[in-house]
């Protein structure tokens, strides 16, 4: 057998600490701005942020943390949270990032899980955490991210964050670390049953930051300022905290306050270019800019992901406002970006039209991922953006197995994501639904995001869900739950009238319902599960004619689906 020829390159492992030691030595000058919880704009370097982020690793070490250990943060988005992203990292500790958004039994359940050592909070969370302590006993410690004047009253023993980096000088050396090895911890949002751990590891994190900094993806750069809406305890900010030291861009982080106004105005003031967010946020920031009359002179683009993009939003922010809306798609199993949806050159030379309909989509692969689209056989469908089945990925910085868990999801090597996806001929991937919210009526699906996103596209409306609901002769059919728009009307009539003409006809929901705000899960997203229970015993209009109308005069009625071709 011959022996394979092996190149002659240095082998320097891909450690998270190298990202922030490239931006403290080559852009050590670049400016990371924080509005701080204690009220005030704090600003420094990049230098400044890694000589801080090594008195935590020294302070960590001190208190008796090992490689291997996890530091858990509540936190929001802030330059102490990044200099732990760092400091725990870079000697080999892992960041373990919580959702302070979740209910407490599931942090503690979380906390204990992930048997974190430490956890590091900011002060909004201290009544939190006093709930919490009590539930955790394994956690040797409670860290404040504050100074000793601001910290805050609290039945559960704290430390001050400044005050143990004050022990320390910063003189330390990152360890060379195995690239395989463990750095950051991040559980999924799932709905239902217990919250999962993905355990990233240092390659994966930094190859992660790589593709998402491709221009076909953020193409973020040293020119840029970035503003990451997204937190940090959801999926590492999409990359964000390491994607900009790689690249050298400035940070701009917005703290606890994610308002429309506050957001505008944080944006103005540090010239942002780019920003990163879930739709929720946006509605909020749009229908600020559009209610006070003002404009972006800074923003060019903004990925939005986390739940699918309304067309309409995409639209408004680049025709009423020439910023660049980028839909993505992806999961805290991939750590977490996916796709984008940005246009080659040759789809640049196609009709508005047809580019709409790319950019609406969740759109390409970043390098590094891999998908495909399988039926119920397991068998892998066409790329003719019709055919759709379940999506599947594979690539290095995707989940193999979930933390503590001895069986692997994955099949045939690939991880199945839970949506249903069509993919085209241009290798665009649009999202028709996650698995358990399509809509069977009768033999045929609906997709529930198509019904979401026209209802969105109405005037009148600020936010709709599309879920199941118990039919007795087509076993499912679309309700459509509504929030009004503020100081604007629209009848349950004139809704379900917008849909004709716009999807085919067995697609128009049986009903609208109006409420005054939906729920949403810990990372904004319609929580589908609680919506389903509320509206459990809902009765559809249609339902009740069903003994009275005869099956054959309801199809010719055209008020119920076409059955499926034979």
């Amino acid at each position: 057998m011959t022996t394979p020829l092996h190149g002659q390159m240095m082998d320097v492992p891909l450690t998270v600490s190298s990202l922030l030691a490239h931006a403290s030595r080559y852009f050590g000058a670049t400016e990371i701005v924080s509005k701080r919880i204690e009220g005030d704009v704090h600003r420094y370097t990049y230098r400044d942020c890694e000589k801080r982020a090594k008195q935590l690793a020294q302070a960590l070490i001190a208190l008796g943390v090992e490689p291997g250990d996890r530091i858990g943060t509540l936190a929001w988005n802030g330059y102490r949270h990044l200099e732990t992203y760092y400091g725990t990292t870079g000697f080999g500790a892992v960041c373990h990032t919580i959702n302070p958004r979740l209910f407490p039994d599931q942090i503690a359940y979380i906390v204990n899980h992930a048997d974190d050592s430490y956890v590091l909070f900011d002060i909004t969370f201290a009544s939190l955490v006093d709930v919490l302590a009590p539930q955790c006993p394994n956690v040797r410690g409670w860290i404040a991210m504050t100074d000793d004047m601001h910290m805050p009253p609290m039945s559960t023993a704290a430390s001050s964050y400044e005050a143990l980096l004050a022990k320390h000088d910063g003189n330390f050396d990152w360890p060379l670390l195995d690239e395989r090895s463990a750095s950051n911890l991040c559980y999924t949002s799932g709905t239902t049953g217990n919250p999962k751990g993905v355990l990233y590891s240092h390659r994966s994190t930094v190859l992660h930051a790589l593709g998402a900094s491709l221009p076909g993806a953020m193409g973020l750069s040293a020119r840029d300022s970035v503003l990451p809406v997204v937190p940090m305890f959801h999926v590492n900010a999409w990359g964000i905290p390491h994607a900009a030291p790689l690249t050298g861009a400035k940070l701009v982080f917005p703290g606890k306050d994610l308002d429309g106004k506050s957001l505008y105005a944080l944006m103005e003031a540090e010239r942002v270019t780019c920003s990163a967010g879930v739709p929720t946020v946006w509605l909020g920031l749009l229908s600020y800019v559009r209610e006070a009359g003002v404009r972006f002179s800074s923003l060019e683009r903004t990925v939005i992901g986390g739940s699918a993009c309304p067309p309409a939003m995409l639209r408004m922010f680049k025709e009423d406002y020439g910023v660049e809306a980028i839909h993505g798609w992806g999961m805290t199993e991939m750590s977490p970006l996916g796709t984008l949806a940005r246009l080659n050159w040759e789809q640049t030379q196609r009709s508005p039209d047809e580019q709409r309909r790319l950019l609406e989509k969740q759109g390409h692969v970043v390098y590094g991922v891999d998908m495909k689209i399988v039926g119920a056989d397991g068998q892998e469908l066409p790329w003719d953006g019709v055919a759709f089945g379940d999506l599947h990925v594979r690539g290095p910085w995707v989940i193999d197995r979930y933390f503590r868990k001895d069986d692997s999801p994955l099949a045939d090597g690939w991880f199945p994501t839970g949506d249903v996806a069509t993919i085209d001929r241009d290798g665009f991937m649009r999202i028709t639904d996650r698995s358990k919210d399509l809509i069977k009526s009768g033999c045929e699906w609906i997709s529930s995001i198509d019904i979401e996103n026209i209802a969105i596209a109405h005037p009148a409306v600020a936010e709709a869900a599309c879920i199941a609901c118990a039919h007795p002769l087509w076993v499912e059919r679309p309700l459509l739950v509504v929030v009004k728009r503020a100081g604007l009307d629209v009848t349950r009539e004139e809704l379900l009238a917008f849909y004709e003409g716009k999807v085919a006809k067995w697609w128009i929901p049986d009903d609208a319902v109006f409420v005054d705000q939906l729920l949403h899960t810990a990372t904004g997203k319609l929580h589908k599960l609680k919506l389903r229970e509320q509206f459990r015993d809902h009765v559809l209009p249609s339902a009740r004619d069903v003994e009275n109308c005869p099956l054959t005069d309801r199809m010719t009625a055209g008020s119920g689906p076409t059955p499926a071709p034979e």
